[in-house]
């Protein structure tokens, strides 16, 4: 058996219910992990909510990191005792699952349990979008909302180490105090301030040459106007709506400018796609150029008030959920 939050209707976080659920030996291709500590992501509320439809009952849940203590029939790249991290498939909110040995990545032993469960679907997610949605150069510039977020955190600190200059934003003076000090240039309490007048006023009206947002529908168009002719915008999250673009001629007003939305699953397409952003992404951890910042923690089974908590804008960095 194995402690599960288990959803068997869309809904609050309420609908998260700690439940016992069976756990049989894993099936030919997959291993069994028992999980050290799970990542909490935005995903997670969609999944929860029905904004991304699933199957139910379902457990939620993207990523996670533990030990391997089964394997199933035919898998040869794993042995019991290894240490792995996962994203994808859903079903992390537990506390040991089996899961397709494709889908794991064995971990350094310099990366414990709680740093890969809070950097490794961000770092995943920062790889592509830094390296293959918009390439960043040395010498651009980048706004990122929500600088001070699980994935924010992440963006600043390796475009950075990219070379370029980030401009972020946050909404309370705690969480621009901690963007500044992974690595943004310029940050703008949005709050207080339009941050539109504030790129504009640190590029001298040029403006930046691409937006990272996972805020969504409250940013996204402030988001536009502080594109640079051309610019690019990578609209990646909806944490607080979904965006939508009625009229295409808002962003020729705004200077032909672009917009994507891109997702994981159209990057990491295969289990070479998986290891070269977990190499990637594991490499820049062992430069020090790239750091977890763990907020807060919460045990598995407060899972709902941890959903409650990221709704609330009330988490900093990473929440890693502990079985």
């Amino acid at each position: 058996m194995s402690l599960s939050i288990v959803l068997h209707e869309f809904g609050g976080p309420e609908k998260l219910l700690a439940e016992e659920t069976a756990l049989a030996p894993p099936a030919a291709g997959e291993i069994q992990v028992r999980h050290g500590a799970i990542g909490l992501n935005f995903i997670d509320t969609y999944h929860r909510s029905g904004l991304y439809k699933i199957d139910l009952p379902a457990i939620v849940g993207m990523e996670a990191a533990g030990e391997v203590i089964a394997l199933g029939e035919g898998v040869t790249d794993f042995a019991a005792g290894d240490r792995v991290v996962y994203s994808n498939p859903m079903g992390a909110y537990c506390e040991a699952r089996n899961m397709p040995a494709d889908n794991a990545v064995k971990l350094p032993d310099t990366v414990d349990d709680r740093t890969a469960a809070a950097l490794f679907l961000k770092g995943m997610t920062a790889y592509f979008l830094l390296h293959l949605t918009y390439p960043l150069k040395p010498g651009e510039t980048t706004l990122i909302p929500a600088a001070a977020g699980g994935v924010g955190l992440v963006l600043t600190q390796w475009a950075k180490a990219l070379g370029a200059t980030v401009i972020g934003c946050a909404g309370t003076d705690e969480k621009c105090e901690l963007a500044r000090a992974n690595g943004c240039d310029k940050v703008i309490n949005y709050t207080e301030a339009d941050f539109r007048v504030g790129v504009q006023e640190f590029t001298g009206g040029e403006g930046v040459d691409v937006v990272y947002d996972g805020v969504g529908k409250a940013t996204f168009e402030a988001s536009l106007d502080c594109l640079k002719p051309r610019g690019m915008m990578v609209s990646f999250g909806n944490a607080t709506g979904v965006v939508s673009i009625p009229d295409l001629t808002i962003l020729a007003a705004r200077g032909s400018l672009y917009v994507c939305r891109p997702t994981a699953n159209a990057y990491v397409r295969s289990r070479a796609d998986r290891l070269a952003h977990a190499e990637a992404l594991f490499e820049v951890i062992a430069a020090g150029k790239l750091k977890p910042t763990i907020g807060q923690t919460f045990a598995l089974q407060d899972a709902a008030e941890a959903h409650r908590a990221l709704e609330a804008r009330r988490t900093v960095g990473s929440t890693p959920l502990l079985p």
